[in-house]
């Protein structure tokens, strides 16, 4: 047996700048040094044989001076050499100085202090012969009834490891151990007892744990999650043992533990799908999730219910507890509030959906008064979106959001504003009953909204729908009163020149008339009279925005006052009032040209804004049949298209979504039963416990991968020559944040080589978290390295590094062997996510580091994109109908997020030269885009790599 298979329970850190001691120097502390240098010289020895040092000669030494000391240092260091020191000859038998050795454990074993017989207990765990232990047995034995919990642990763990290593040793270890439990207090002894007996006789710790089976809640948490995991292992061998069982796990879902909680919830789901136990479980974890304070544990937590919701017996059960998660909104974390939401969402029905449009609209409102959170807004615009959908899919409860939520229009953040916006958009064009009510509640907040986007946006829908003559005089008030006084030339020019003073501006010409005749808004009549009197600030806002030189805004209001006067003079007869209001409305477009070509603004007015108005002034003077059709019906039409085309494609994802989760089984399907299946088959009955140990360990298999062995190989990486005195190759093991390296290293010399070290460094986001130490390889002998490396952002990183090493008996300098690059995969990091339109863009706009691509020899265009989407795990938000069909072009937006909460966005615009003929590869090119300079030239990389590895 070499070195390298021994097992090894004990890691030191060695020092490599010192130079190593003389045997006789290290015979000569031990002999007759004090206890510190004895402590020192004891150390030196442990670190020369951990290198593979063989020092006979000290055996004998450190038994006659080191072994009789009391020192509780020494104690624990002498403990450390004799696990690691040879014990036995070179044909197997065992030394006899080992019999002095084994008569000082029976007297530690024997000590007064708990702290020595407790680490000689541990100690004996370690020992694999059974020589030394048969005269121990007695001692360890007694340690049983010592009074000290620390011993009688130690003790069981002790038992535990000679029984499970050498059954004669202790042939009724289960019965002792059971007869111990039942007997003792102390928490931890009892956890030990316990595990001991369900890996060493099962049947006692079930019967043990049935005559106690009420009291398990008061047990301490350590031996309840024994207890949770041996009761789910029980119940998963043997389902008929479930009725007996799962009344314990019901009791214990009210611990005063979490951890007990989770587990025991988990539990429960994996072996009843009862409503009643599914109702007990998500109610445990809804407590869990308001209880902790760690966002991670929120989070996790919410995933299980997530999972729990996929499945279609169980959305039933959770349906009647939408009211409960939604407790979990009270938490300031926003990833966590935003799957909260969506869990409601999902789960919403008719039956709820009043009382969860109640609790929404109360935090919308919450909102409102809190801004010192950084996170406030983006919440409001989550639960904006929220309410949206409630509405969108329960038309009913529209008309009890649309009121509160119209009140954030004149919101300071636009994006917010925007999102309510929209749904009032929508739910205008949708819902006819309640136009009336939306136009009054927009003429309300009209005067008070700040952003010009949304200015446009309330602009459009007034336009639209007034449909009475009262609303469409309103509109024209309100947009006298939000433009100041006419002609703006004039009046700024008289501002300027100080010949008429801001106030008398709002006291002064018809804007003030309109106000006054409509007594709902004679309160409201002079807006910079509550502002203070400066240049800027008290102008009315869309003069404001004029001013400013933004005339998108005039284009809008053009159209807009064009539409409100065409159906005007169709609504009044009178032809004195008809050309009255048109009359009007065309001075407010000339005076907004006026200005347009004056100096006055910030930017002149566009060219295109010029023609929108010109042509807008034209349609009013002609006022055609046609021309009012266009502006009156079509526009309106063209909404309505783009909202049922809208309302089309999110029905047909949701049915993707639940045609994913039904399970329909075919009439020709193999029926399995249990019994006759084959363990890798049960992919429904795996053990959980299991699979979450290796999903710990990052030994979980990837879905895609059909031969685990073919992928695992693919992984692995060569380092070094054939012909190189050292050969090594590397495993890369990516599990999400770490990167495991099983370097191989085989020395193919017939030297010993001493001091064998891999040195690695790191390129990019990675840190190595350890230095790998040195070995000793033996002629013709391998080792297995292992070094963990940290990755912090997603970007491709690089590992690079050599072996250094000394020949034994050589004078020369260190050798070196240069090992090759490990480059790391982007696409470990890199997962599908899907955004909004909307937050695309902004994105887009944000997001400064761009990388431009494109290579192919593909000449299909559909089949590029697809080609695409699988090499870089990128997600298409353009939907399949836009993509559909074939007219030699295509371009779509695809997005995708890593594990670090990294965005990449990509613009694929592309082409099929049709000049050049059918076999021409697609031109055009992909636009990537990322926060970080990393992530956007790694994921261009990725792409030209792909493109060039396809050959067709």
């Amino acid at each position: 047996m070499t070195a390298a298979e021994n097992v090894c329970y004990t890691l030191i850190n060695v020092p490599m700048d010192s130079e190593p001691p003389s045997e006789i120097s290290l015979k000569n502390d031990l002999e007759k040094g004090d206890v510190k240098l004895k402590t020192e010289a004891l150390k030196k020895v442990i670190i020369m044989i951990l290198n593979g040092e063989k020092l006979p000669g000290l055996l004998m030494t450190i038994i006659r001076f080191v072994l009789p000391l009391q020192d509780h240092t020494i104690k624990k260091l002498l403990l450390v050499f004799w696990e690691i020191v040879p014990k036995t000859t070179p044909d197997g038998r065992l030394l006899q100085e080992m019999i002095l050795v084994c008569d000082a454990y029976r007297k530690d074993l024997q000590h007064p202090n708990e702290f020595i017989r407790g680490s000689t207990l541990r100690f004996l765990c370690k020992l694999k012969e059974a020589e030394l232990l048969e005269p121990l047995m007695p001692a360890i034995r007694a340690c049983l009834e010592h009074r000290h919990s620390y011993v009688r642990r130690n003790a069981v763990l002790a038992i535990y490891t000679i029984y499970r290593n050498f059954e004669h040793l202790i042939p009724d270890a289960p019965e002792l151990i059971h007869d111990f439990l039942v007997n003792e207090k102390d928490a931890s002894c009892k956890r030990n007892a316990f595990m001991m007996l369900i890996h060493a006789d099962q049947d006692r710790a079930l019967d043990y744990l049935s005559t106690c089976i009420d009291q398990v809640q008061t047990f301490g948490d350590i031996l309840q999650l024994v207890i949770v995991e041996l009761i789910y292992k029980v119940c998963h061998a043997n389902p008929s043992e479930r009725a007996r069982f799962i009344r314990c796990i019901y009791n214990l879902l009210q611990s005063s533990s979490p951890a007990v909680k989770y587990e025991a919830a988990g539990t429960l789901v994996t072996l009843s799908s009862a409503p009643t136990a599914i109702k007990a479980a998500a109610q445990c974890y809804i407590d869990l999730i308001i209880k902790e304070s760690d966002n991670n544990v929120k989070l996790i937590v919410l995933d299980r219910l997530i999972e729990l919701k996929e499945h279609p017996s169980h959305e039933r059960v959770l349906q009647d507890l939408v009211m409960d998660i939604l407790r979990v909104l009270s938490t300031p974390d926003l990833e966590v509030r935003k799957k909260t939401l969506q869990l409601a969402l999902d789960l919403v029905s008719s039956r709820n959906v009043e009382e969860l449009v109640i609790v929404l609209k109360k935090e919308v409102i919450k909102t409102n008064n809190v801004t010192e959170h950084e996170d406030t807004d983006k919440y409001r615009q989550l639960l904006v979106r929220t309410l949206h959908s409630c509405s969108v899919r329960f038309p009913d409860m529209a008309a009890n959001v649309i009121p509160v939520l119209m009140e954030f229009l004149s919101d300071n953040n636009e994006a917010a504003a925007a999102d309510v916006l929209e749904f009032v958009r929508e739910a205008i064009q949708r819902f006819d009953n309640l136009r009336p009510l939306i136009v009054e509640k927009m003429l309300e907040v009209f005067h008070a909204i700040k952003s010009v986007k949304i200015y446009r946006g309330a602009l459009w829908i007034l336009g639209e729908y007034c449909s009475t003559k009262e609303d469409i005089q309103s509109v024209m008030t309100e947009v006298r009163r939000s433009l100041g006084e006419i002609p703006i030339v004039e009046s700024e020019i008289k501002k300027e020149a100080g010949e008429l003073k801001p106030e008398e501006e709002v006291s002064v010409g018809p804007a003030q008339k309109l106000v006054t005749e409509m007594g709902t808004y004679a309160t409201q009549s002079a807006l910079s009279s509550s502002r203070p009197a400066k240049k800027e600030e008290d102008r009315p806002p869309l003069r404001g925005f004029l001013l400013d030189g933004d005339f998108f805004v005039a284009a809008s209001l053009a159209t807009t006052l064009t539409k409100i006067a065409l159906r005007y003079v169709s609504l009044v007869q009178e032809k004195k009032k008809q050309n009255s209001f048109i009359a009007e409305a065309m001075l407010l477009m000339a005076t907004i040209l006026h200005l347009g070509k004056s100096s006055l603004p910030k930017k002149p007015i566009t060219d295109d804004d010029v023609d929108r108005i010109s042509l807008c002034l034209k349609v009013l003077s002609e006022c055609s049949p046609l021309m009012n059709d266009i502006f009156n019906k079509e526009c309106r039409q063209s909404l309505s298209h783009m909202l049922s085309a809208k309302l089309e494609e999110e029905k047909l994802s949701q049915k993707k979504e639940s045609e994913k989760r039904n399970v329909t089984v075919q009439p020709d399907d193999p029926i399995s039963f249990m019994q006759l299946t084959a363990k890798n088959e049960m992919s429904s009955k795996e053990d959980q416990f299991q699979l979450s140990l290796l999903a710990a360990m990052g030994n979980t298999q990837r879905k895609e991968a059909a031969d685990p062995l073919a992928s695992k190989l693919n992984k692995v990486t060569q380092l070094t020559g054939f012909s190189d005195p050292v050969y090594a190759e590397a495993y890369v093991h990516v599990n999400q944040y770490d990167i495991v390296l099983d370097v191989l290293v085989v020395n193919q010399t017939s030297d010993t080589l001493q001091n064998c070290t891999l040195e690695l460094a790191t390129l990019g986001d990675l840190k190595l978290v350890e230095k790998p130490s040195p070995l000793t390889l033996a002629p013709h002998d391998f080792a297995n390295i292992k070094a963990n490396v940290k990755v912090a952002s997603t970007e491709n990183g690089i590992i690079f590094g050599n072996i250094v090493y000394d020949v034994s008996g050589a004078a020369s300098d260190r050798n070196c062997v240069v090992l090759s690059d490990i480059h790391i995969d982007i696409m470990d990091y890199i997962q599908p996510a899907s955004c909004t339109d909307a937050e695309f863009r902004q994105m887009w706009a944000e997001f400064e580091w761009e990388n431009k691509v494109m290579n192919t020899n593909i000449i299909d265009l559909n089949e590029y994109l697809q080609h695409i989407l699988k090499s870089t795990n990128m997600k298409c938000l353009t939907p399949e109908k836009a993509l559909s069909g074939y007219c030699g072009f295509m371009a779509a937006n695809l997005y995708a997020r890593s594990i670090f909460g990294e965005d990449a966005l990509a613009n694929v615009s592309i082409e099929k030269p049709i000049h050049l003929g059918p076999e021409a590869p697609v031109t055009g090119h992909i636009r990537i885009r990322a926060k970080s300079q990393g992530m956007a030239l790694s994921l261009g990389d990725k792409i030209n790599l792909s493109q060039k590895k396809t050959s067709l």
